[in-house]
């Protein structure tokens, strides 16, 4: 089947790299400059699970042809509107629409252009980052891939795609209930957005101070309850998961949203921690420990805005 990744940045290259490997005729809609680096220098992965280079397909908007059986998007939701237009000439009538971002809003994005029935659930959950000389650098050896319709049936390419993860290395799972999978990730997201970006700092170092496991507590609380008031309570087992994550005093885990502000770069902030305030203000709840890190993530965007970060 003919697969079309937008991106091919940590993810994107990730599970592309993964879905070539395991024979699936791949290529890459990137910009101009990753174009040229990916032709000249290959996609290269360096992971715990097994190193890879490949000499990837790659095309740029504007060049693109035909329809593609499927068409994974794996952009920042700061790019979404114009990763929309580059690659709606690659969606036809029976193409499946999967977007891997992060947060839930992009839906309704995909769903006004393509229609709902074209678009699919998608949840990658790894920790991986795209080094300065383009190489994909995988850091743990978690490499999970969760994909299921949204509708009644998952159409053909659906199932051709999920044959094809399914040969792939990645741990990969069909969901009967995606939406319900989203909404649990963008619980746990959320809050570890949230609490590291607010506090500089590794869950571990958070938990360790006098009020850090309050404040992370209070932050998964009110992710929880913004997530029940839009009928996606999280399973009491996945919950008490996330709350033994992000409360255990030896870890290390941040976000990659964190991550992004140390190197002065733009964040999806308002796409995850602003979209579940906004959630709970349409729903009339008080979520203050969320408004205040929203609000200092927009404080961050602001002074990079005015300084040209």
């Amino acid at each position: 089947m003919r697969v079309l990744i937008l991106g091919a940045g940590g993810i994107g290259g990730y599970f592309g790299a993964r879905l070539h490997d395991a024979g699936g005729e791949v290529t890459f809609l990137v910009r101009p400059a990753r174009a040229r680096q990916l032709r000249d220098d290959g996609l290269r992965i360096a992971s715990p699970l097994g190193d890879t280079c490949l000499r990837p397909k790659v095309v740029i908007a504007g060049d693109l042809s035909g329809s593609y059986d499927a068409v994974m998007l794996a952009c920042k939701s700061y790019d979404l509107p114009a990763a929309v237009e580059a690659l709606a000439p690659a969606v036809g009538p029976r193409t499946a629409v999967i977007p891997l971002l992060n947060g839930i809003a992009h839906l309704d994005v995909l769903d006004a252009r393509f229609g709902r029935e074209a678009v699919h659930g998608g949840l990658a959950h790894m920790a991986i980052t795209l080094l300065p000389d383009g190489t994909i650098h995988h850091l743990n050896d978690i490499n999970r891939f969760i994909l299921g319709s949204r509708g009644a049936n998952a159409s053909e390419a659906l199932a051709t795609l999920t044959e094809t993860l399914a040969d792939t290395s990645v741990e990969f799972s069909l969901s009967d209930d995606i939406e319900q999978e989203m909404w649990e990730k963008f619980v746990f997201l959320t809050t570890l957005a949230a609490a590291t970006c607010l506090m500089r700092a590794s869950i571990g170092d958070i938990v360790r101070t006098a009020g850090g496991e309050q404040l992370i507590s209070g932050l998964l609380s009110e992710s929880e309850r913004i997530a029940a008031a839009n009928r996606h309570a999280p399973a009491a087992g996945r919950l008490a998961e996330y709350r033994q994550l992000l409360t255990d005093p030896d870890s290390t885990l941040t976000a990659s949203m964190l991550r992004d502000v140390e190197r002065g770069g733009a964040t999806e902030a308002d796409h995850v921690i602003g979209d579940m305030v906004r959630r709970a203000r349409s729903a009339g709840m008080s979520v203050p420990l969320l408004a205040i890190a929203h609000a200092h993530m927009q404080a961050y965007e602001l002074r990079r805005a005015r300084t040209g970060g």
